[in-house]
């Protein structure tokens, strides 16, 4: 039995062949067949009935609106906790809870065979959106798992033993075979997204939560509704820039970004157009002396220049339509080299050096920087229209002193997530060796100027030595102070104490320092000589 639209008289055709018509018409737009089968189809069973499309009952439509909100809000949005905990109790949610309760509903309403195009054009799209919901969640473990297989595999594009399966399920509830493709490609690249998003960056400060939020919204735009309808092929265009300071993590958000580009599903092969391991591309501009810069960007011919003894393809050739250049250091090139860098964003084409020759370049561009770049502009160091193509987003990276500010247990998930790299597994109890190391030097305070780099380094020297005092050059007193003093992290007793230390340091009397200050000359000494009994950073 067919259901169509009221509207419709009911017609008998007795095993006759329905040919074109008013009625094929629905039925076409219906979405019961495709508009590439034959014009006329058999009608099951001799006749079809004509009755009025479903609609959500009013005890339901609350609860399948909110799943169409959670489908497509941002996963580490505060919108999404208030989402989760509404359907599940609990803000983090939980996958198979919400699968369940779908599938629970729609077995009431007796939908195991009902699409989308069942219901009234008012309640279309949410359930639509419901049957997304459903059948990804359905596969979101197979589509984990795909991730950690392809990241094993390398550069080779695995087969994707569930995809037909899957593609049946969007099939079956109204979706058709090039839909269902995209979608699947588009569940893959949330799959990707939220595991290089929230392995590569680790911490639950509040700056951390924002930052994966904005990458997030990199990727899939701030509403994820857009991307579906209108950006989804589209995103080489938009550029992004990333800043702070050296050791940030700036490569870890650049890999999130470019590792979770959308790769199209090509059903003949039965695999991913290619491997999100090989379509992200990083080159640190700082390491090329000038001379070398263009040829690893654009490549060169066969004797462009002295040495040149074969032709070499740059990272831009290299790049795939469905992947991403990160230019790291980018504040270090020289203005004839932004020009060319402009050109390519522009036009979306270059030359090899030696070559008049024009290559098309379809992938996305990430660049970062630890330098100011409002400094360099005012320096005319650095291009105002070569700023103004490369941000299309800019994100700025929170320090690891800022992160240990707003939840100083981070520093625990840290250590335990480097020293599990460092080691292949768990161990508690080095954990803790380190953690009462770094508490009892440099210090609870200290502000860690090289970042979660410098904090890598700090557990090495730590295990080697059982003691790590600092960043040596940061260390001298006067930059020290500064830098303490600018994160807030000390306290009356400690800036007097530093300061009359300073002073002490430069001038060698404590008279002087007392005249200078304020101060009795017995409390400047008494400061000066007890400086380093002060807990300080």
């Amino acid at each position: 039995m067919i259901h169509i639209h009221s509207a419709c008289q009911t017609r008998l055709v007795d095993g006759k062949l329905l040919k074109s018509s008013g009625l094929h018409t629905i039925l076409l737009r219906a979405g019961y067949f495709r508009s590439d089968m034959h014009s006329t189809f058999y009608v099951e069973m001799g006749y079809i009935k004509c009755v009025s499309l479903r609609n959500i009952e009013s005890a339901d439509r609350e609860f399948w609106e909110l799943i169409a909100q959670t489908a497509f809000a941002n996963p580490f949005s505060a919108e999404r906790r208030e989402l989760n905990l509404k359907l599940t109790g609990s803000p983090r949610g939980d996958a198979q809870v919400l699968f369940e309760a779908v599938t629970d509903r729609l077995q009431k309403m007796d939908a195991a065979s009902l699409r989308f195009r069942d219901f009234r054009e008012e309640d279309r799209d949410v359930m639509r959106h419901a049957f997304l919901f459903q059948v990804y969640h359905r596969f979101f473990d197979a589509l984990d798992q795909l991730v950690l297989e392809q990241i094993r595999a390398g550069e080779k594009s695995c087969k994707v033993a569930f995809a037909t399966e899957l593609l049946d399920a969007l099939g079956s509830r109204g979706f058709s075979r090039d839909e269902s493709l995209r979608f699947f490609g588009i569940f893959y690249q949330l799959r990707r997204a939220h595991f290089f998003i929230v392995h590569g960056l680790i911490g639950q400060s509040l700056s951390m939560q924002e930052l994966r939020r904005r990458l997030w919204n990199n990727v899939f735009t701030s509403n994820i509704r857009w991307y579906d309808r209108f950006l989804w092929n589209r995103m080489e265009d938009f550029s992004t820039l990333l800043l702070g300071e050296t050791g940030t993590g700036k490569g870890a958000a650049a890999a999130a970004i470019g590792r979770s580009s959308f790769i199209p599903f090509h059903e003949k092969a039965g695999c991913f157009a290619e491997s999100f391991a090989e379509n992200f591309i990083s080159l640190n501009l700082s390491q090329f002396p000038e001379t070398l810069i263009e040829s690893e960007l654009f490549g060169h011919r066969k004797g462009a220049f002295t040495g040149a003894i074969e032709a070499h393809q740059g990272v831009f050739a290299r790049c795939s339509p469905h992947g991403s250049i990160f230019l790291d250091e980018i504040g270090d090139v020289s203005v004839p080299v932004q020009i060319k860098l402009l050109q390519v964003l522009q036009e979306r084409v270059f030359s090899p050096v030696g070559s008049r020759d024009k290559v098309r370049f379809r992938g996305r561009v990430i660049a970062a920087t630890n330098k100011s770049l409002e400094k360099l502009r005012q320096e005319k160091l650095f291009r105002d229209d070569f700023y103004y193509r490369l941000c299309s987003d800019v994100i700025v990276l929170p320090t690891l002193r800022q992160r240990l500010e707003e939840l100083p247990s981070e520093l625990d998930a840290l250590l335990e997530h480097i020293m599990a790299r460092m080691t292949g597994e768990k161990v508690s109890e080095l954990v803790d060796v380190v953690r009462t190391a770094l508490k009892n030097s440099p210090g609870e305070r200290y502000g860690w100027p090289g970042n979660f780099r410098e904090l890598e380094q700090a557990i090495r020297r730590i295990l080697l030595n059982n003691r790590y005092e600092g960043d040596v050059q940061i260390g001298d007193s006067t930059d020290r102070f500064l830098l303490d003093l600018s994160s807030g992290s000390l306290n009356a007793e400690e800036v007097l104490s530093h300061y009359c230390s300073l002073l002490y340091q430069r001038h060698g009397t404590f008279e002087e320092v007392a005249r200078r200050t304020n101060l009795d000359p017995r409390t400047v000494k008494r400061y000066v000589e007890h400086k380093n009994g002060v807990k300080k950073s």
